[in-house]
């Protein structure tokens, strides 16, 4: 669980030296960030402070790195210390802390009509055994980016199965421009891009009642669609084995490829004066297999009360002032942090800001968590491994998954 000893530190220190109050006669509400993008959290903070003053906000500004906040939110919670009173968490933490007891259940503090505001797939990847511990408060999900001038040219429309995408890339690319490029490297963007397509090809990780299928026919061939777009259909270039978020949006801007799956975030980098596909780009929906229906894998943030926090009154409200529609408003229009609320996709203020959200929502509204299991780190390892192995073609896609099953059966047993 701790991988990075000078973060186990810092936290420590912040523990260990962080709770003195000071004498204001005020509660303090403590928790950990991301750095402040765009400045969006201090400025929901002043309105907050300023609709309640008897409340005062602590946030402490962490690392950039999710994992690195991730441990430091764990070493704290293992030691049941109050160092957080809120815990701003990422839809995979939420089945770990949850587990461990260190989330406080919301299900009786937020009215149910208010819950059908949010996306559903926020709702869902907020929830651990049926118990709600998260405010949804920034939405993610993966999506397809395609060269609109690219199809016009060719009079091809956009793909909405992976046959067509196969078709469609074959038909535009160039030696200088590859047909369809992703997140291929060893790690957690692998599974979320694979995970998307296994859900498209009609198959899953694991089924209502926990059983392993993710060695089952249609994700097997999910795996082989990507294994062949690789080496048989060369459409996607071997580089993608090394590619992360950023040299996927990289090859995609600089006009080297004609369809991308990426996160949101891509869309307003590549809209800059200077970019080679500003004005020429679109997004949808990641394609499906035969039968299948598209899917996005979630992502997001949201707001979970510490179990171990003495003022958890305070912390809610804190939670529910930053998940409202004028905070999330607010964190889009300075920050371009996405709303988990559904009306704000059709907000026309929002709209004016950035048309293509509208889009956005339908993708959003599809998006799917992963698993929530308390072992999900371990099985996300598993699949990571076998995965890229068939990609490598070091495993067949059949072999691959039989052997990621079993190490993924063997972390659910425990």
């Amino acid at each position: 669980m701790i991988r990075r000893p000078a973060v186990v530190l810092l936290a420590l220190l912040l523990s260990a030296c962080g709770r003195s109050e000071p004498d204001d006669g005020k509660v303090h509400v403590r928790f950990l960030a991301a750095p402040d993008v765009g400045g969006f959290a201090k400025a929901i903070i002043e309105r907050l402070e300023k609709d309640h003053p008897g409340v005062k906000v602590d946030m402490i500004e962490g690392p950039a790195a999710g994992d690195a906040r991730e441990n430091m939110y764990s070493t704290a919670f293992m030691g049941k210390e109050d160092s957080y009173d809120l815990a701003y968490v990422d839809v995979a933490w939420v089945p770990k802390f949850a587990a461990q007891g260190w989330l406080m259940p919301l299900d009786a503090l937020i009215p149910p009509k208010e819950l059908g505001e949010f996306l559903p797939g926020d709702l869902e990847g907020s929830r651990y055994e049926g118990k709600l511990y998260r405010l949804p408060v920034q939405s993610d999900g993966g999506m397809l980016y395609y060269r609109k001038d690219l199809l016009a040219e060719k009079g091809l429309p956009v793909p909405r199965t992976w046959e067509e995408l196969v078709a469609a890339a074959k038909k535009t690319r160039t030696p200088e421009v590859a047909g369809f490029v992703f997140q291929g490297k060893q790690y957690e963007g692998l599974v979320c891009v694979f995970m998307e397509l296994v859900w498209g090809f009609g198959g899953d990780l694991l089924d209502p009642g926990g059983a392993v299928r993710i060695d089952e026919a249609p994700a097997v061939a999910a795996l082989t669609a990507l294994v062949d777009g690789i080496h048989a259909d060369k459409i996607i270039p071997q580089a993608v084995l090394t590619y992360q978020e950023e040299e996927t949006r990289n090859a995609f801007q600089e006009g080297r490829a004609v369809f991308m799956r990426n996160w949101p975030y891509a869309w307003n980098l590549m809209q800059k004066e200077g970019s080679r596909v500003r004005g020429k780009i679109g997004i949808v929906p990641m394609v499906a297999g035969p039968g299948g229906k598209p899917a996005a894998t979630l992502g997001g943030w949201g707001f979970a009360v510490s179990a171990f926090s003495r003022r958890p009154k305070e912390a809610f409200l804190v939670a529910e002032y930053f998940a409202s529609a004028e905070s999330q408003k607010l964190a889009f229009l300075k920050g371009g942090i996405l709303p988990s609320r559904k009306a704000l996709y059709a907000d026309p203020e929002v709209l004016k800001a950035a048309p293509h959200m509208k889009a956005l929502g339908r993708v959003l509204a599809g998006a799917r968590p992963r698993p929530t299991h308390p072992r999900w780190p371990r099985m996300s390892d598993a699949l990571q491994m076998h995965v890229s192995a068939a990609l490598s073609r070091q495993e067949s896609p059949a072999e691959a998954l039989r052997a990621a099953a079993v190490e993924i059966r063997a972390a659910a047993a425990r």
